[in-house]
């Protein structure tokens, strides 16, 4: 295992929640104000994901009086306390940026519901199993 594998492991978070691109998610982040911090919900669709391991980085965004805001989020981030998922999107795109010229009912996303995200969930439970074992077992380099 390279040196920094071994200190993305030591310094990120042990769990995060597993976020899709079209998923409507509610971010607790944590804000300064003067001397008193503070944990605001930052509540929109996830636009775009990037990175891997400790860089991954979820980009959300949301309607505010009628203004467009996207912020970028370190998953990885003490700032960041948690990540909720409230609606999980059906998109067949790997970033909805298009989202950004729709308002109103076009920036509507299908909701995936019963049986599909269960089957969804159990998919990514065997693909995180399957990838643990990869990773747990020791390669050996012939010489």
């Amino acid at each position: 295992m390279h040196l920094i594998e071994k200190l993305e492991r030591e310094l990120g978070k042990k769990k995060t929640p597993t976020i899709h691109v079209g998923d409507t998610v509610e971010v607790h982040y944590l804000i300064k104000e003067g001397d008193k911090e503070r944990v605001q919900l930052f509540i929109g669709m996830v636009i775009a994901h990037k990175g891997r391991g400790i860089r991954r980085m979820v980009t959300v965004r949301r309607i505010v009086q009628g203004e467009g805001v996207e912020r970028s989020f370190p998953m990885h981030s003490p700032r960041v306390k948690d990540i909720t998922i409230t609606r999980r999107g059906k998109v067949r795109r790997a970033k909805l940026y298009f989202m950004r010229d729709r308002v109103g009912k076009q920036t509507r996303v299908t909701e995936l519901l019963g049986d599909k995200v269960r089957r969804e969930r159990e998919f990514e439970k065997a693909l995180r199993a399957s990838m643990d074992e990869a990773s747990a077992t020791p390669v050996e380099v012939g010489s």
